[in-house]
């Protein structure tokens, strides 16, 4: 999967292989053995290609577009993420999935903020996010 993302990133980000390798300091042959596979790059290397690119090392090496919670989509920017599709029921209840229950830690019980804009879509918050964003609003700027 490396090779792939790594081909894809590129492209998605319109870098030359010529100016991917200055980038993080390999020659472009070499680069174009990460991409074909033929090598792979040390760990620092990976370090630097994932922040050239602004995603993980874990997403780098192992995000798989064709799982289907990617749904199809290339690796996403380090912090975003593609929790998958929810179908809404009857009453307009969702069940969040379980990996944005876990790296956001939502609980039973949490208060959940719902915010929309038509030309964006929904958010949902955490109560308490937002009452830290609220409080630090207030605070004086010195």
């Amino acid at each position: 999967m490396f090779k792939d993302n790594l081909l894809a990133l590129r492209k998605i980000h319109d870098m030359s292989q010529e100016e991917l390798a200055d980038a993080i300091g390999v020659s472009r042959q070499t680069l174009s053995k990460y991409e074909t596979g033929e090598s792979l790059p040390d760990i620092e290397k990976c370090m630097l290609i994932a922040d050239v690119f602004g995603v993980t090392i874990d997403d780098l090496l192992n995000y798989d577009p064709k799982d289907e919670d990617s749904l199809g989509l290339a690796v996403p920017p380090r912090g975003k993420h593609i929790f998958g599709l929810v179908k809404m029921g009857d009453k307009g209840q969702i069940v969040i999935p379980a990996k944005a229950r876990k790296i956001f830690d939502l609980n039973p019980g949490d208060n959940l903020l719902v915010l929309g804009d038509e030309g964006q879509g929904l958010a949902i918050i955490k109560e308490q996010g937002l009452l830290d964003l609220l409080h630090n609003a207030k605070k004086p700027r010195g």
